[in-house]
């Protein structure tokens, strides 16, 4: 049902594009670009809606209607199913093997850090 209606939902965005880009821009005369009517005719220089011009309104509220159903089934969806990667299941959390020490070589000496009191505060470098 959903592929079913976005290949739907493609193809008017498709046919709409060309639609639009088919039609002649309106007052495209020098009075057009400066807001002018450009022809005192009754419906202004084009005249009555052409069938493109009609064309263009229906493909425009198919297209809305397509967007919005396509949304409200996205949002019906569990929401593990939503996830981009698909199927992949969520990572599960290990715990870290715990590292062996190993004991220094023969002939050296391991020095550790010096340990501080917890309130001890370390005098800053200068």
């Amino acid at each position: 049902m959903v592929g079913l209606l976005t290949a739907f939902h493609v193809l008017i965005a498709v046919v709409l594009i060309l639609v639009v880009l088919l039609q002649s821009a309106r007052g495209a005369d020098i009075a057009g670009a400066f807001g002018g009517m450009g022809s005192q005719a009754a419906f202004g220089p084009r005249g009555t809606a052409t069938f493109l011009s009609k064309a263009t309104v229906v493909l425009a509220i198919l297209f809305m209607l397509t967007s919005g159903s396509l949304a409200i089934l996205a949002n019906r969806t569990p929401a593990g199913a939503r996830s981009v990667l698909g199927t992949q299941q969520p990572a599960t959390q290990t715990q870290p093997a715990p590292q062996e020490t190993q004991a220094p070589p023969a002939g050296t000496t391991q020095t550790s850090p010096p340990t501080q009191a917890p309130n001890e505060q370390v005098p800053a470098p200068q």
